[in-house]
């Protein structure tokens, strides 16, 4: 059969692909900022010569389990669960949701001082989320109880749990509801440690070889550099998983985690991911300090060119 280009295609797990391509499978939330970064690699925007990118939505703490088994050769993840996942998959360059002075946030439903976090059962979107860590890491005797992220407000406003470990778009929403903030873990980590906090990152199967993981890692940042410098366009795309959210919160969400940084870590998005992981080593909270290798684009390869498809 013939492809669009005159090429041929083949049948790959009930889809036509042209011959002589690779199918990447990149695993991410379905969340407005992870639809805004890889809006061109899911669109063709951008031209990806060979590869051709499958991508897979699903919760963060899932995608956390899911790189436990290695399913897929590129997955977002939090940084919690990437120190038992090194020996495993290397850390992309970009692609990172790095907060400057704010981040997640424990709400309650009544005034609750910081202070006396420890005296209230706190509901957590999953013990492998960054966000997770860092609460641990701000109260170590916190008691809590895992709840799906997307049901914790539901839950509060029942009157089932008293305190929630808010991320994504219950960060923006929760005073509608009357709750009230007792810590945002981005402010404190940023007041504690004078770094951004990293919460989650995309990572490569190191069995791809270091050439095609240069190569992804390009493609990769071509789609975020292609967002930042097209805000609007992936804006709009980005609305269709803003769960709720008006265009103007979800812009202001997508500002928050997807950035320069997002772009690239840089010295002090790297060293925020060191020391995060160091404090969580030394307080026994992971098992070990993981090897942090950052996976960039080769330097021989510079941006791509938009796709003639697009």
């Amino acid at each position: 059969m013939a492809g669009p280009a005159g090429g041929w295609l083949l049948q790959e797990k009930g889809k036509l692909i042209e011959m002589g391509k690779r199918t990447i499978r990149v695993a991410h939330s379905p969340d407005s900022d992870d639809a805004f970064m890889f809006y061109a690699l899911a669109t063709r925007k951008i031209d990806t010569r060979n590869l051709v990118y499958e991508h897979t939505l699903s919760d963060i703490e899932t995608l956390n389990q899911k790189a436990m088994l290695g399913e897929f050769e590129v997955s977002a993840i939090s940084f919690h669960a990437y120190a038992y996942l090194d020996d495993r998959y290397a850390l992309l360059a970009s692609g990172g949701s790095v907060g400057r002075n704010y981040g997640p946030v424990v709400v309650s439903t009544r005034t609750l001082k910081k202070r006396n976090l420890g005296d209230v059962e706190v509901a957590v979107p999953g013990e492998l989320t960054t966000a997770f860590l860092a609460l641990r890491l701000f109260e170590p005797a916190v008691r809590w109880r895992i709840v799906p992220f997307d049901r914790i407000l539901d839950r509060m406003e029942r009157g089932e749990i008293e305190a929630g470990l808010l991320i994504h778009e219950g960060q923006l929403s929760y005073r509608e509801s009357g709750f009230h903030k007792v810590v945002d873990l981005g402010e404190w980590w940023q007041s504690e440690t004078g770094l951004p906090l990293p919460l989650g990152g995309n990572i490569i199967r190191r069995d791809l070889g270091r050439p095609l993981m240069e190569e992804i890692a390009g493609d990769i940042q071509d789609s975020i550099r292609y967002a930042l410098d097209h805000r609007q366009e992936a804006l709009e795309y980005a609305m269709e998983f803003a769960r709720g959210l008006d265009p103007q919160r979800a812009d202001r969400f997508v500002g928050m985690y997807v950035n320069d940084l997002t772009l690239d870590y840089g010295d002090r998005g790297r060293e925020g991911i060191r020391t995060l992981l160091g404090r969580a080593s030394d307080q026994g909270l992971i098992p070990r300090m993981p090897a942090l290798e950052f996976v960039e684009r080769a330097e021989s390869s510079p941006p791509r060119s938009i796709s003639p498809r697009a």
